[in-house]
């Protein structure tokens, strides 16, 4: 049997509205300017400390400086709750109900928090099909490291595991991981899809248990 592994923000959830407003919510309480939404979004997929590290060095402060603590525990303060402009991508519900109607076991690998991704999970109605979930702060190590990937793997006990993500941190651990790799091409990616290592790419989750069917017969 197979196990599909996700990642969440860029790949399930378009959350870039919120972390935006976040961050800069942040910035002016701080004294400081708000950031371009598309620069902070750039800033997305490496963990909440790499974002407010981004963030204060585009905003000229010392990126490990005073500001960092208060930055962050302001920002992780308003995290738990930050999912009122956040959606569900097209096509993703019938998707994994589709998945799990060909006998998939479905979890999480984000480098999001573990408590707002639980929180957002939950407020969009997704929480159920995910009985495996690992943040960014579940272990010691995130994303590119193999690791979270690896322990959701184990925790699901499926023979065979895909993953699918959205960007260069997640085709890094799945490459890590040696998994199988589909990639959501309307996420957070910088890079161009044809560099970065992967099975599969898809732009609409209709294409997503093809795919994923595909690998099952492989």
């Amino acid at each position: 049997m197979i196990a599909v592994i996700f990642d969440l923000d860029g790949t399930l959830i378009d959350s870039a509205p919120d972390i935006v407003a976040n961050t800069n919510a942040v910035l002016q309480e701080l004294g400081l300017g708000v950031l371009p939404p598309a620069q902070i979004k750039g800033f997305i997929g490496k963990g909440v400390g790499h974002l407010l590290h981004c963030v204060l060095e585009a905003s000229g402060q010392v990126p490990d400086g005073p500001l960092h603590a208060p930055m962050q525990a302001r920002f992780n303060q308003r995290y738990e709750t930050a999912f009122e402009m956040t959606v569900i991508y097209p096509g993703v519900v019938k998707a994994l109900d589709q998945l799990v109607e060909m006998g998939c076991a479905l979890g999480i690998c984000t480098n999001k928090p573990i408590a707002p991704t639980h929180a957002v999970l939950r407020h969009l109605g997704l929480a159920e099909y995910f009985p495996v979930v690992y943040g960014g702060d579940s272990l010691a190590v995130r994303k590119p490291d193999p690791a979270p990937l690896l322990a959701a793997v184990k925790d699901l006990g499926r023979d065979r595991v895909i993953y699918v993500g959205d960007s260069e941190v997640d085709a890094a651990t799945a490459d890590a991981a040696k998994l199988p790799f589909l990639i959501y091409t309307e996420g957070y990616r910088k890079t161009p899809v044809h560099d970065l290592p992967h099975d599969a790419a898809f732009n609409d989750f209709r294409q997503l248990p093809g795919l994923v069917g595909n690998l099952m017969k492989g």
